[in-house]
């Protein structure tokens, strides 16, 4: 693999360009390229690299970069998740990705996992030139997703990261530096995504360049992240992968966005949690059904 980089907005976004192995999508103007990031603030450096690989050695050429202000990427803001941000960083990459040497800029695929499971359906609703679109776990609807977290943290859940979201606006309006709160915590803690052991299982599988720090406005932007609006303006080939067994994303909203988007769509479910997609054997299952979808797409 390869270290590149491209521009979004006026910050650098650091990538990894997996070459493809062989020839057996080449066509005459060249190779399909998938573009990849990971979920809400996680970092190119997890075991999501996994997918990275599977990819380029089935024939397709890969792009995997860190959001603005995450991992590797410059940005003067870190740790702040912003859903148009990285929307944007997501379509400078399709950009980046269409000049590749050797790849076909009508053969771009957009891969996404969680929160940028549905990064991924917006951006394919805007973008028509995509060929085909992977979704992992999305967070179809952040309104499903909050009211999902609030029933099973308990019912003081949302007035703290209400607290915590409005701390945080405050100190952008008098321009103070982002108050962070953990990604991951303990129940009754300030973390976004509050579950007992949850630290313990993602820490190993999130790679060396995640902090476990996030910007507490994110959970009030996240009730307005909805990309199942957008669904049924997808026109290229989705693959919906979720979780019977999620306990953050509820599968529901996956399964009504898949049937939005119409005939073009499919729809995959398997008995496994959110995080359960970073490791073996679920890691192994789902990339087998995405290669098994893109070479009935691409072919």
């Amino acid at each position: 693999m390869d270290e590149i980089t491209f521009t979004s907005g006026e910050d650098r976004c650091a990538a990894w360009h997996f070459p493809a192995v062989g020839d057996t999508y080449a066509g005459a103007n060249g190779r399909p390229c998938v573009v990849m990031a990971p979920g809400f603030c996680g970092t190119r450096d997890s075991r999501l690299i996994a997918y990275a690989e599977g990819f380029a050695a089935a024939g397709l050429d890969v792009v995997f970069f860190d959001y603005r202000g995450f991992g590797t990427s410059g940005g003067s803001l870190r740790q702040v998740v912003s859903v148009r941000r990285q929307r944007q960083d997501y379509q400078a990459a399709v950009t980046a990705a269409r000049r590749l040497p050797g790849v076909d800029p009508e053969r771009i695929v957009l891969w996404g996992v969680s929160y940028a499971g549905g990064h991924v359906v917006v951006v394919a609703a805007q973008d028509k030139r995509i060929a085909a679109t992977i979704s992992l776990t999305p967070a179809m609807d952040g309104r499903a997703v909050l009211t999902q977290l609030a029933r099973s943290c308990g019912p003081t859940y949302m007035a703290r990261a209400t607290l915590h979201g409005l701390r945080d606006v405050f100190r952008t309006l008098t321009r103070r530096a982002p108050h962070l709160v953990p990604m991951i915590g303990e129940p009754g803690s300030n973390a976004i995504f509050p579950r007992a052991g949850g630290l313990e299982t993602y820490r190993p599988v999130a790679g060396p360049s995640w902090r476990n720090e996030v910007s507490a406005r994110a959970a009030l932007e996240a009730g307005f992240n909805r990309p199942i609006k957008l669904a049924s303006r997808v026109e290229c080939p989705l693959l919906v992968q979720v979780g019977t067994n999620d306990t953050i994303v509820p599968p529901h909203a996956g399964r009504r966005a898949a049937a939005q988007a119409g005939a073009g769509s499919e729809f995959r479910e398997y008995p496994f949690d959110h995080l359960d997609v970073y490791s073996a054997p679920w890691l192994e299952r789902a990339l087998t059904d995405q290669l098994d979808f893109l070479h009935r797409t691409l072919s």
